[in-house]
This record gives C-alpha cells, sequence and structure tokens, in this order.
C-alpha cells in the first residue's frame, strides 16, 4: 500500500508540476490541474495495490514503468523551468534555456521532428514563439531518445526483464490474450514490430497531420506555456513509448521461444536416453 500510495503521489505531482512552477497560472485551471491530478493519483494507488492486473502493462517487471514516467516526469520539469524563465529568469532557467537552444538548433534539420514541429506553426507566428517552440521540442525529443537508449541498453545488456525472475504474462501482459489467435510468439513479435514503426513514424506524422488540418479545424494555440508543454510532451513521450513498449513485446517473444526450445532439447534428450 505504501509503495501504491508514493506512486499515485508521484503521477499527481508531475500532472501539476507546470501549474506549480510557471507564474499567472488562471484559478480555473489550477482547478482542473488538481481535479485531474487526484483522479490520476486514485487511478495509480488502484492499480499498483490490487492484486490482479487491469490496464498497466509491465507493473511487475521494473524498471520499464519507472523508466517511462522518470522520462515524462524530466521533461515536463525541464519545459516548465525554461517556460519559466520567460518571465522570472534565473541562473537554472537561463542556463536550461542555453542547453536547449543548442539541442533545438542541433536537431533543426529539413526533415527532422523538430523542424515539423515548426513548420507546424502558422507562417505569422512570431520569431520568439518559434525559438521557444524549437527549443521545447529539441528538449523532449532528446529526452526521449536517452529513454529509448537507457531500454535498449536494459534489454540487450542486462537482460532485462529475466534477472527479476519468473516473468508472469498474465500480470505484465493484461491486454495480452494469449488463447487466441495464432502462435504466441508471433503475434508477440508482429505487436511489437507494429509498435516500433508507429512509434517512429508518430513524430513525423502528428505534426503533418496537424498541419494538413489547419484549414479545416482550429489549430491546436502554442501560445500558452502549459498547453507548450503537455502538446510537446506527449508528442516526443508517446512515441518513445510505443516503442520501449514493441522492445519490450520482442524480448518477450524471444523468452518464450528460448523457454520453448529448452523444453524440446531436454524433452529429445530424455526421449534419447530412455530410448538407449
Amino acid at each position: 500500500m505504501t509503495g501504491a500510495a508514493t506512486r499515485g503521489l508521484m503521477v499527481a505531482l508531475l500532472i501539476a508540476t507546470p501549474a506549480l512552477l510557471l507564474p499567472g497560472v488562471a484559478s480555473d485551471s489550477t482547478q482542473i490541474t488538481v481535479l485531474v491530478a487526484f483522479l490520476a493519483a486514485f487511478l495509480t494507488f488502484v492499480e499498483y495495490n490490487s492484486s490482479f492486473p487491469s490496464i498497466v502493462e509491465f507493473r511487475d517487471a521494473p524498471p520499464f514503468n519507472r523508466l517511462r514516467f522518470a522520462s515524462l516526469a524530466v521533461t515536463v520539469l525541464l519545459l516548465s523551468l525554461i517556460l519559466k524563465g520567460q518571465t522570472e529568469s534565473s541562473l537554472l532557467t537561463s542556463g536550461l534555456t542555453s542547453l536547449g537552444l543548442i539541442i533545438g538548433n542541433a536537431s533543426d534539420f529539413p526533415f527532422s521532428p523538430v523542424r515539423l514541429v515548426v513548420l507546424m506553426l502558422p507562417a505569422d507566428a512570431d520569431a520568439a514563439l518559434v525559438s521557444s517552440v524549437r527549443t521545447a521540442a529539441g528538449i523532449a525529443y532528446f529526452v526521449s531518445l536517452i529513454a529509448m537508449t537507457a531500454f535498449f541498453v536494459l534489454v540487450r545488456v542486462m537482460g532485462w526483464p529475466a534477472r527479476q525472475g519468473a516473468f508472469n504474462v498474465w500480470v505484465n501482459l493484461p491486454l495480452f490474450d494469449p488463447t487466441t489467435g495464432g502462435d504466441v510468439v508471433e503475434r508477440l513479435q508482429r505487436d511489437a514490430r507494429i509498435n516500433i514503426v508507429l512509434g517512429f513514424l508518430l513524430p513525423f506524422v502528428i505534426p503533418a497531420v496537424v498541419k494538413a488540418t489547419a484549414d479545416l479545424i482550429d489549430p491546436i494555440s502554442l501560445q500558452n506555456p502549459q498547453t507548450v508543454i503537455w502538446t510537446l510532451s506527449a508528442w516526443a513521450f508517446l512515441p518513445a513509448s510505443m516503442i520501449m513498449r514493441g522492445i519490450a513485446m520482442g524480448r518477450v517473444a524471444e523468452m518464450i521461444g528460448e523457454k520453448r526450445r529448452r523444453t524440446y532439447a531436454s524433452a529429445e534428450a530424455e526421449d534419447g536416453f530412455q530410448a538407449a
């Protein structure tokens, strides 16, 4: 219960971070933020305090969810501090802004995800807004790349999740039904490939879709700092999370395949011994 309560508190703090750090947040926005934070904290507590799985995948296979949460929390915190520095400058916010400018300018090359986010803005957008969005997008995408690289190393070098002991598919993949469809390994491998491909394409597709539909519907306004934080955090986090999920499912399929081969080899050895 203590661990579930701690996780719920951390999720609530994550959601409230922009409202706590940014100056001049409207009272209505603060009330909505508090409501969403309490709701998310309650759902997280119920999920992790239950003995039965519901919707959270890899719940008992740390540090998969911890790494995803950390990447999102770092992204939200950094973007909040950078945007806070536009009105209340400090040594910390100035340093983060300088770092973000370097990363944003370095990643703003033709056909890059950051360039597509910048092109998503209206043609008459203010230069300061363009620079702010470029900086935020560069930071968010950079953090997501670090999270994906760390998880890849965790899987391929440190042997996740085998080093944690037995892996329970029902608990860690509650939305995956192994009794339906074809072979479990093939289905896991197919889902892994789909997640990785979608995760790779989404940072390019989302800005293009927003730009293409700007004439039909009201485009997302990035004038509000909280809108910038949550839009760009989701733009970077969701694709990275899908790629990490694909890597994890591919690893689970690999583990099941290895266990099958060991079982078959043991059975053949036993049959050969009995025949002898």
